[in-house]
């Protein structure tokens, strides 16, 4: 495939993309999440279904990569083209309850599910980045490891869900001041351990999370 520069980022590879419209799969979906690491806050997970023409000729959308290669500027540049040009973007939440409850894995693949299940559009194949599968989905899928910096529909569908959690965050951090929530995003910096440490956990905290699980 021929290579594209824009913005100094190089295009991402289309190549699963086309081997599937070869086969006869038309729309392709891309799924992924953010959030499986924070201490706080949900998982968040997006689901992305571009038709064949899009990533034959992306324009703008070859700046497209994993998001977190990419500036919080870029980022929020690209979500709105890939709203724009999508053929179908969807997200789902699933909170730091049923994180503890179920696991994180669980609650990452439970958000995946959740988000293709939402999309406007059905995709006719979802490649899903990690090494596991969405459980209950009736639809043909591959998971692909490190297939948010491999992988197109994927890589989008990064970009849509590490948005729209950093926005959730910024949201919480109004609601739960003091922990710092709008600046790490929930991660386990200094400043957040700190802050735990003097306020103890929120409500939006993960408890059966290290270092929350022995303390709190």
């Amino acid at each position: 495939m021929n290579i594209i520069l824009l913005y100094n980022y190089p295009m991402i590879n289309t190549d699963r993309e086309n081997q599937l419209l070869t086969r006869g799969f038309g729309l392709v979906g891309g799924v992924d999440e953010a959030g499986r690491g924070p201490l706080a806050g949900p998982v968040v997970a997006a689901a992305v279904v571009f038709a064949p023409e899009v990533w034959q000729e992306p324009g703008e959308l070859a700046a497209v990569n994993d998001s977190k290669k990419l500036s919080a500027a870029m980022r929020q540049r690209l979500f709105t083209i890939i709203k724009q040009r999508a053929a179908a973007v969807a997200i789902a939440v699933v909170d730091n309850k049923i994180i503890d409850r179920i696991n994180i894995l669980q609650a990452s693949l439970l958000a995946m599910r959740r988000a293709v299940a939402k999309l406007a559009a059905a995709p006719d194949f979802v490649l899903v980045d990690g090494r596991f599968a969405i459980p209950e989905l009736n639809l043909p899928q591959a998971a692909v490891i490190n297939g948010d910096a491999t992988i197109f529909s994927i890589a989008a569908a990064s970009i849509i869900a590490k948005v729209s959690r950093d926005w959730l965050m910024s949201e919480y951090d109004k609601k739960y001041p003091g922990y710092g929530l709008a600046q790490h995003k929930g991660y386990g910096t200094k400043l957040h351990l700190a802050r735990l440490q003097a306020l103890g956990p929120s409500p939006i905290h993960r408890l059966s999370f290290a270092p929350l699980k022995p303390r709190f």
